[in-house]
């Protein structure tokens, strides 16, 4: 399972409540992305709320894909804005605290530790194919960026 499909939609019900619909919590869920970004509903939530989906929508949705927003770009997006957290020297609980400040979405994290822990151990290994390939570059990069992930 992704760690997009552990992503949700911090104050789900008020926000149905606002949008007077339900909607799943998970953030990028079709359903969700329709009814939040879609346009319409954006008129019914207040205005910081407004802000931040709006937010959301112009960093993660933003694609000029004719299947936007179900194409795998935000999703793809959205990682990478993890990836760069973790780059910054935040662990799994500050990563959490920043995404909620600034998408009003939340994980647990317990799944952002995986997530990151998975993406070590992958890196690790395509590290050790680049040296074994005797593609020293592609090993050196991978090795920098391995390293950024574990601080």
């Amino acid at each position: 399972m992704a760690i997009t499909d552990k992503i949700y939609v911090k104050n789900h019900r008020q926000l149905a409540s606002q949008l007077e619909t339900n909607f799943p919590k998970g953030a990028f869920s079709g359903a969700t992305l329709d009814i939040l970004f879609g346009g319409e509903g954006l008129t019914n939530l207040d205005e910081a709320t407004q802000d931040r989906v709006l937010d959301f929508a112009e960093d993660f949705l933003d694609c000029d894909c004719q299947s936007n927003p179900h194409c795998g770009h935000p999703e793809e997006k959205f990682i990478s804005y993890l990836l760069d957290l973790r780059a910054q020297g935040l662990g799994p609980d500050a990563i959490v605290d920043v995404m909620s400040d600034d998408y009003l979405v939340y994980a647990y994290p317990g799944d952002v530790l995986s997530f990151l822990d998975s993406g070590i151990r992958t890196l690790e290994a395509a590290e050790q194919l680049a040296d074994v390939d005797r593609q020293g570059e592609q090993a050196e990069t991978i090795r920098r960026r391995r390293k950024d992930l574990t601080g």
